[in-house]
């Protein structure tokens, strides 16, 4: 079977021409507006270590991994659109930025000869992966964290991605909820809420099975 490459992700099939560019200026102007735009950096800072390693994972521009670097971390910023990547190393430098499929993600990718403390995945990330990838991605970010490490992911429910999917996807990937949340300044969850914050681990430990 011959292999076709890194499926489209829907970042790229259900946007229009010039939307990298439209994003970047968005938080651009939103910055400038003096926006606070580091709400789920201040979360993740809270659960980490001093001086842990982070991988943003779907850096977009680079808002997140920018904030956790000048608290401190060691940040690795990992996204699909090279224009994003760009706009991250020029407006947010500091943390290591590569451009990579999440879904085909590897640790030695990173530059990094140890696992990360921490998986960050904000900004709707879950919902702009391939169709069909979501297990894949949770699995090579999994992968990519220590055994006592966690993974924190935000998005819309009422979008792409049910909860109930999403749920059936952290099972399959040796994952399990450890808390969730209806916001990223950690409001208590409620079945209405149409958006999701999820801290998972690793379900067994550093033996889970995984892809």
């Amino acid at each position: 079977m011959t292999d076709s490459g890194p499926q489209p992700t829907r970042w790229v099939t259900e946007t229009k021409n010039g939307h990298s560019q439209w994003y970047i200026n968005r938080f651009r102007n939103l910055a400038a507006q003096g926006q606070d735009l580091v709400g789920e950096a201040r979360l993740v800072d809270a659960m980490v270590p001093r001086q842990a390693r982070i991988l943003d994972a779907g850096c977009g521009t680079g808002r997140l991994s920018g904030e956790l670097h000048a608290r401190g971390h060691t940040v690795f910023g990992v996204d699909a659109d090279p224009e994003l990547i760009a706009a991250a190393e020029e407006d947010h430098p500091g943390p290591t930025y590569t451009v990579a499929d999440l879904a085909g993600l590897e640790l030695p990718d990173e530059g990094a000869d140890k696992g990360f403390d921490a998986a960050l995945l904000a900004g709707n990330v879950m919902i702009f992966l391939a169709p069909g990838t979501e297990i894949q991605v949770l699995r090579r970010v999994k992968e990519c964290v220590r055994p006592d490490g966690f993974i924190i992911i935000g998005f819309h429910t009422d979008r792409h991605l049910t909860l109930a999917n999403f749920d059936h996807y952290v099972a399959e990937s040796g994952l399990y909820l450890e808390h969730r949340f209806a916001t990223w300044d950690i409001k208590a969850w409620h079945d209405d809420a149409d958006f999701a914050v999820s801290v998972l681990r690793r379900s067994n430990g550093p033996d889970a099975a995984s892809a």
